[in-house]
């Protein structure tokens, strides 16, 4: 499988991360991970270029590791400085260092080309910053399935209905329409689903007995970021489309990480405009959210075993469709664009383009 390299991922959130030698893989490869003496965090090749045995089974000196196996050392660049025994350090005596920044207490990684890591381009939202909501971060979900499902998943309201009808969703839904933008940066998912019968998850979160005007917008980004907006208001507050602040709002982020062509860690996090003050809101919506999500696993996870099997047909599309086969489209086209090398920005004045 071909990952789409030149993208910041999440390598784990800020407490998964300290002074012992830690191995995460991502993008099918081992990376040890580590915070030097200055707190920031370093990112390395795991894997000793001599014997290849992983450095994550070495030691730590100073911000550099050891190899256990025969003490060649490296700094948090990936360049050796020691080998015992011999005075001379050969070039290619090296390992490969990633490009690490954190922000809101995630870490984040880039896997590609070092000179196109731009920390500007990390994804960011301005309730993150906002004292009128509360962030919170939840888990880090193990998913045996392809990275390409499970944001699918993400960007697909009509599932709801009948993967969480007792959490996330209800029969009200069914047959309300799907809108897709596909446009901007983000492909957006959304439905509003008026004077319905709150859904579980509100009931709880809330305690909504009325009915409500609720509403679910999916924004996925490439190559694996979702942002699922959703919330519900009284219905007779008759909230409009764009007034969905004065309504009980959550943001669920979720970050998937791509560790094999059929392993995801999806960490997820939620943000809230309600119930602030609340010290056991958080736990809360993160009970109600695991059973949900847990619902989501045991799907992509049969789907996933299924794809690995022959298949005696095509698999078919339908109407609702359309988010995802966006998604697939772009990233085909971001693989393609790391595949070759573009040679063509500055043409000679023997190719005119008026297009």
């Amino acid at each position: 499988m071909e990952f789409i390299r030149n993208a910041w991922y999440v390598a784990g959130w800020a407490r998964e991360f300290d002074q012992e030698l830690r191995r995460f893989t991502i993008l099918d490869e081992n990376i040890v991970m580590y915070r030097k003496a200055d707190g920031t965090v370093a990112a390395l090749e795991d894997r000793c270029p001599h014997r290849l045995l992983p450095l994550s089974k070495g030691k730590r000196i100073g911000d550099d590791i050891q190899c256990g196996y025969h003490g060649m050392t490296f700094d948090c660049d990936g360049k050796c400085v020691r080998i015992p025994g011999q005075s001379n350090l050969p070039a290619s005596a090296y390992v490969e260092a990633y490009p690490v920044h954190e922000r809101h207490d995630i870490v984040w990684i880039w896997m590609g080309d070092k000179e196109k890591a731009d920390p500007a381009e990390i994804f960011d939202m301005p309730e993150f910053d906002d004292p009128n909501w509360a962030v919170h971060q939840g888990d880090a979900l193990h998913l045996k399935a392809n990275y390409l499902n499970v944001a699918e998943n993400l960007v697909d309201p009509a599932h709801v209905s009948f993967v969480h009808p007792t959490t996330l969703g209800n029969s009200s839904s069914e047959n309300v329409p799907v809108h897709v933008a596909a446009e901007g940066k983000a492909i957006v998912a959304w439905r509003w689903i008026r004077d319905g019968e709150p859904i579980g998850f509100f009931r709880k979160f809330g305690g909504f007995t009325e009915n409500v005007d609720r509403w679910h917008y999916y924004h996925l980004y490439t190559p694996a970021i979702a942002v699922i907006d959703f919330g519900c208001a009284l219905t007779r507050d008759a909230i409009a489309e764009d007034e969905r602040n004065k309504g009980n709002r959550i943001f669920a982020l979720h970050f998937m990480t791509p560790v094999t062509a059929n392993h995801t860690i999806d960490r997820w996090m939620h943000i809230r405009n309600t119930a602030l003050e609340d010290d056991t809101a958080a736990e809360t919506m993160d009970e109600l959210l695991r059973g949900a999500f847990q619902e989501d696993k045991d799907v992509l996870e049969a789907i996933q075993q299924e794809e690995e099997r022959p298949q005696k047909r095509r698999p078919i599309r339908i109407a609702i469709d359309k988010g995802p086969m966006v998604y697939r489209k772009r990233i085909s086209e971001m693989v393609e664009r790391e595949r070759t090398q573009d040679l063509a920005t500055a043409p000679t004045p023997a190719f005119v383009y008026h297009d």
